[in-house]
Order: C-alpha cells, then structure tokens, then sequence
C-alpha cells in the first residue's frame, strides 16, 4: 500500500467513526427523549398537572443541571408529544427493521416537524424512510411535506409498467410523482414555455430539489439532430438511481396526445444517438398545467417508450402569507442541500 492508499485508508476509517458515532450519539438521544416523553404523559395524565407545570419542571431541571440545553418547556412538550405519538411504533415494538434503522438516523427535529404535519401513520413512516435514506435536511423535508409528495409519489400515468426492465420499475415509481411544487417560479398567465423554461434553469437547484432524489442537470434546449434536421428537448437530466436520462417537456396548457408522440420522438432518438450502451432506457416526463388522467392513459398505453405525465403548479412571492416566508428555501440553504 502507498503512502497515498494509506492516507486514503486512514480517512475512511475516521469518516466511517465519526458517522457511526454521531448515529448512536442520536439514537441515544432520541430513546432519553422518548423515556422523559413517557415519564411526563403517564405523570400529567395521573395527576392532571395543567400547563404550568411542564414550565415549572423546566427551570427546575435547569437549576439542578446548570448549563443543560433542550429541556426547555417547548422541548419537554415535544417530548411528551414524541412519546404519545410513536409509542406503538418503532422503540417500542418495530414495524420492520429497516423503518426502524430509518427512525434512529434521523434527528429530534425532523420527527417533531413530521408528527406536526402529518397525522396518518402511513404518512409519517414514509416521510421518516425518505429523510433517512436521502439525507434531507430539516428544511427539505418540510419543503418536501409542502410539496406533498406521500400523496404524489408513484401516482401519476405512466406506462413503466411495459416499457421498462423490471430491475427499475419500481425505482421509477419511487422517482417520479404526479405533481410538482416549482414555487421558486414567478411567472404570469399568459408567459409561454420558453419563460417558464428560462425560469427553471436559473433556479437549477431548486427545481432539481422538487423533482426529487439523484437527479443532476445536462442541459436545457438540448439538441438532436436527424439527417440534418434539428430538434431540441426543453430539459434533459440524468438519474443516477435510475442509470438513465430523463427528458423533460414544459407544456403551459392542458396535456395533449400529441404531446405523448413528440416525446416518443425524443426518446427514440435519445435511446439512439445520446445513451450508453451500460444504461437503461430513456424515460420522458410531460409537465403541464393540466391533465386528464384518461387521455393520457389512451395517449401512452400502445408507445413502447417509457413515459409519464405530471402537473406542475407554483405561486407568487409576493403573494405567499409573511408567517410563512420564512419556511421557503433559499438559495444558500438549497446549496448545502445538494
């Protein structure tokens, strides 16, 4: 082994430490967190304490630990709310093995914010394996609860089902949704594709953000050529999950068939000319303001190339509530994000 290997060798080792122990440092954390949530709902619920008392037994553990932090009142009530919420499920006895390994990677807050938004189990169980196994941030996942996207995942029109190997399908059920918060977007009724494509690839991060996970950006307006003659695709991606490109088509109307056989052209010729002989079949997604699901069905049922068609919807800055400006991201957080 060289001296470089073995700097390398060293590196790895600590990173992988430093991982490990940061995740048990949060499992610990969050089974005290769970234990004093337990401690306070069976005391409250024994002795009807009311609200000043949770108040009261922060100063005084403040006082008994000087320099302790996250017991103050708001916390202990997260606590209590922690521990009522998820006391059938996983500390207690676990749904499956790897939603519990999800539930110990992600922090404190990240439940606090999904038990808060979210009130259905399945819900909560899928937002807590998303955050885990992508890493969000806790700004990301409530960008994400924003954007709905339990509701969304998987529920579009597609035709995966035979136009792509098996060994992706499911991933692509998993990658795609039905619609898609770009609210980073400002634009008026009457701007046309171009504007809504120029406003998307300058805020590049964000869009890739609410498409969702291992997305990166190959260009817009990208050109194909047959026999001379020249075509462009709005928007072309590679996913990395998926091993494929992604072609996207901007549509600022309600989806039409003819839209469905002007992708498959693209695909075609991307499958031809652009794909790697080690990747998997192109897959293009229609975005537009509206659809209805059953055109779409009889549209993409008989192409052989694997397609899917989804909303966009977006808002105003200047029309977003003050109280909750604050929640949209910007770009300096989305940049530590990706």
């Amino acid at each position: 082994m060289s001296y470089k290997e073995f700097v390398q060798d060293l590196k790895q080792n600590i990173v992988r430490s430093r991982y490990i122990a940061a995740r048990l440092a949060n499992q610990e954390q969050l089974k005290l967190y769970f234990k004093i949530g337990q401690m306070l709902s069976e005391k409250i619920n024994a002795e009807n304490w009311g609200a000043k008392v949770i108040g009261q037994l922060s100063i005084d553990l403040q006082q008994a630990l000087p320099g302790l932090k996250g017991f103050s009142t708001r916390n202990l009530n997260n606590m209590r709310q922690f521990y009522e919420t998820y006391k059938i499920f996983p500390i207690v006895q676990s749904v499956t093995a790897q939603l519990e390994k999800s539930f110990y990677s992600i922090s404190f807050t990240h439940h606090i914010l999904i038990i808060n938004r979210c009130s259905k189990p399945e819900a909560q169980h899928f937002y807590i394996s998303q955050a885990a196994e992508q890493f969000w941030s806790v700004r990301e996942l409530e960008y994400q609860i924003n954007a709905n996207l339990f509701k969304h995942q998987g529920n579009m029109p597609h035709n995966f089902n035979k136009t792509l190997p098996e060994n992706i399908k499911s991933k692509a059920l998993e990658v795609f949704k039905d619609e898609y918060l770009i609210g980073f977007v400002n634009i008026n009724e009457e701007d046309d594709e171009g504007i809504l494509e120029n406003e998307i690839v300058n805020n590049i991060r964000k869009f890739i953000m609410s498409m969702g996970k291992g997305y990166s950006f190959i260009g817009n307006q990208y050109r194909l050529e047959v026999n001379n003659n020249e075509f462009f695709v709005d928007l072309l991606f590679y996913n990395r999950h998926l091993q494929c490109l992604v072609a996207i088509e901007l549509k600022r109307k309600k989806f039409k068939p003819e839209y469905a056989g002007q992708l498959n052209f693209y695909l075609n010729v991307l499958d031809d000319k652009v794909k790697l002989p080690h990747e998997n079949p192109s897959i293009g997604i229609i975005l537009c303001k509206q659809k209805d699901n059953t055109v779409v069905d009889y549209a993409i049922k008989s192409i052989d190339k694997a397609m899917s068609v989804g909303t966009y919807t977006h808002y105003h800055a200047h029309s977003i509530p003050e109280n909750m400006k604050e929640f949209l991201p910007d770009a300096e957080a989305l940049g530590k994000m990706l």
